[in-house]
C-alpha cells in the first residue's frame, strides 16, 4: 500500500496513527481502527505514519488489511519524531475532520464519537483530557502515569499560560480550516509538540475542547522517562521562543 492506493473521494474524517517501532502490534491496530470505521456511515481514511523502527510494518500491514484502499503508508524511513510525523499525517489528510490516535490503541477508536461530537457542536480543536471526572484511566503504570502528567502539566501551565488539564494526551481531532493553519506552521518534531500544536490554536482564536477518555496504559512505551521529559521541558521554552521571534507568524 502506498499513496497511489488512496481512494479518489473525499473523506468525512482522516485518523492519523503516527507508529514508531511498532512491527509485531501495528498490523492488529490497522485491521482494528479499519473495522470501526467501516461500521460507520461515513466517508473515512486512515493514514499510518511508520517512523522508524524494525523492517517489516508495510508488510505487516498489508497482510492485516489485504490492500485496502482506504488506508495509506507514509514511511519516513528513519525515526523523526511524533511531532514530524503526525504533522505529515496532517497536512497529507482530506477528510473535513482530522484526528490522530497513539498506534497502541490505549485510547481506543471507539471513543472517536465523542472527539467528534465536540466538532460538530462548533469546536475547532477537540483533546483527549485524562484528568476530567468522566474519564476512566485503568492498565499498568497507570498511578505513576498519571501523577507524571499532572506534574508535567503543572509546569506547562506555568511556563505557556495554558489551563488545558491535559496537554499530552494522545488523542486529538480538528477541523480542516483549523488542522491545515495549525500543521502548516508547527515546529517541534519529538513529544513536546502536542502543546505547541495547543498554543497555536490558542494563538489563531480556535475554540478548543476537552473531552473525556477511557485510557487502558500498556507495559510498553516509546517514552523514556527522564530524558524525554527533559525534552519536553526545552520544548517549552522553544514554544515560547519561537513566538517571540516571529517563526509562528505566516
Amino acid at each position: 500500500m502506498s499513496d497511489a492506493t488512496r481512494s479518489t473521494d473525499d473523506a468525512w474524517l482522516s485518523v492519523v496513527i503516527p507508529a514508531f517501532d511498532e512491527v509485531g502490534r501495528i498490523g492488529e491496530t490497522a485491521r482494528h481502527v479499519c473495522a470501526y470505521l467501516s461500521a460507520q456511515s461515513y466517508a473515512w481514511e486512515v493514514l499510518i505514519v511508520l517512523d522508524g523502527g524494525r523492517p517489516g510494518a508495510p508488510e505487516e500491514i498489508a497482510e492485516a488489511l489485504g490492500g485496502r484502499s482506504h488506508v495509506s503508508i507514509l514511511d519516513n524511513h528513519v525515526n523523526r519524531g511524533k511531532g514530524w510525523s503526525v504533522r505529515r499525517g496532517m497536512l497529507a489528510a482530506r477528510g473535513r475532520y482530522r484526528a490522530f490516535i497513539d498506534a497502541d490503541l490505549s485510547l481506543p477508536i471507539d471513543g472517536m464519537p465523542t472527539l467528534i461530537d465536540a466538532l460538530e457542536r462548533g469546536a475547532d480543536v477537540a483533546i483527549g483530557s485524562r484528568a476530567l471526572p468522566a474519564s476512566q484511566i485503568t492498565g499498568h503504570l497507570a498511578g505513576f502515569r498519571t501523577s507524571m502528567g499532572h506534574a508535567f502539566n503543572l509546569i506547562v501551565r506555568f511556563i505557556t499560560r495554558c489551563s488545558l488539564r491535559d496537554t499530552q494526551c494522545g488523542f486529538k481531532g480538528f477541523r480542516a480550516e483549523a488542522a491545515h493553519r495549525i500543521f502548516r506552521v508547527q515546529r517541534l518534531d519529538r513529544f513536546g509538540f502536542d502543546v505547541e500544536v495547543l498554543w497555536l490554536a490558542r494563538r489563531f482564536g480556535y475554540r478548543i475542547v476537552e473531552v473525556p477518555v477511557t485510557c487502558h496504559y500498556h507495559g510498553a512505551s516509546s517514552v523514556r522517562r527522564a530524558w524525554d521529559a527533559l525534552s519536553m521541558l526545552l520544548d517549552l521554552l522553544r514554544i515560547r521562543w519561537y513566538d517571540r521571534t516571529g517563526r509562528y507568524d505566516r
